[in-house]
């Protein structure tokens, strides 16, 4: 058994990793300051003797004991990271310095979570990890882009200075139960659209594609990610299955049995025209590929925001 820290622990994401953590016997502490989370996420493993949390900032340092770090704070979508700019880039950037210096003193393994957006709008297409991107630094999500970037370069240092124990993971657009209503991300936005008979909104042309990877192989990629000594990272996760924005509005208004009608804006600024990893590393070194596909995946989305809605 370990005792094994999240931090953003009751975010969608993090909210199914500290379900997993548990259910393979891990004590588990969340830590998360609910700026973008909610507490419904985790009300059901609040009864859990070997759960604990800690509403706290991650931008302040933190002092406590675990055997494990995986570092999940920081709003992910547009809508959430935009709203408070320099408090995002406080967060990836003060926050992994803080949390850095905890396994440090721990002398413990810590995992980041990364993202896609380190690659901007690709030149490259599918993305490795060898690609440094094509990223805006001056436009409006270079909070986030830039952000985490720096947070790699933090890890990396730290591993190369002071022998600590990192993993760096690359995170691709991931759907599932938990998403949050109002996040501004394409699943959630089409799904509550489509229940709501409200006009589904796509941005472009509806052409721009996107890969979308099931919370439930996420999170195995990521403890499986954690749990090997091989590699350090970076390493994508997601699904290599390539989907149209188009083609996503259409199979969620098939699934939902929604009469809305598809509408189209203007692209925003510097959003991606092409996202799709090379999990090639992925699946050598972890063993590790999606297996949920996405009609299946959107199914149970569609079923927990019916419940929800």
């Amino acid at each position: 058994m370990k005792r094994v820290m999240v931090t953003g622990g009751a975010g969608f994401i993090g909210s199914h990793l500290c379900e997993r953590l548990l259910a393979q016997g891990d004590e588990v502490l969340c830590v998360d300051n609910f700026f973008t989370s909610r507490r419904q996420n985790i009300m059901h493993l609040l009864g859990n003797p070997m759960f604990e949390l800690m509403r706290h900032d991650i931008t302040w340092p933190l002092y406590v004991e675990v055997d494990r770090i995986y570092n999940l704070a920081c709003p992910a979508s547009p809508v959430h990271y935009q709203f408070d700019p320099v408090q995002t880039t406080k967060t990836c950037v003060h926050g992994s310095i803080n949390m850095l210096g905890l396994a440090k003193r721990l002398k413990v393994k810590i995992l980041q979570a990364s993202t896609s957006e380190v690659y901007g709008d690709p030149a490259e297409h599918p993305q490795k990890e060898t690609y440094w991107g094509n990223v805006n630094p001056i436009g409006p999500r270079a909070c986030y882009d830039e952000a985490k970037r720096c947070a790699e370069t933090l890890f990396f240092d730290y591993y190369r200075q002071h022998k600590l124990q990192i993993r760096v993971i690359r995170i691709f657009n991931t759907y599932g139960p938990r998403m949050h209503p109002n996040d501004g991300r394409v699943v959630s936005n089409f799904i509550v659209q489509a229940l709501k008979g409200e006009p589904i909104t796509l941005y472009g042309t509806g052409s721009q594609s996107r890969s979308f990877c099931y919370v439930d192989d996420l999170v195995t990629g990521m403890i499986a990610m954690m749990e090997q000594d091989e590699m350090v990272g970076p390493v994508n996760l997601g699904n290599p299955g390539e989907f149209t924005i188009l083609e996503l509005a259409t199979l969620v208004k098939e699934l939902s049995g929604s009469k809305s009608e598809i509408v189209f804006r203007p692209l925003p600024q510097d959003d991606p025209v092409r996202r799709r990893p090379d999990i090639t590393l992925a699946k050598t070194k972890l063993g590790w590929e999606p297996t949920i596909p996405l009609r299946e995946g959107l199914i149970k989305t569609i079923h927990y925001f019916r419940k929800t809605l």
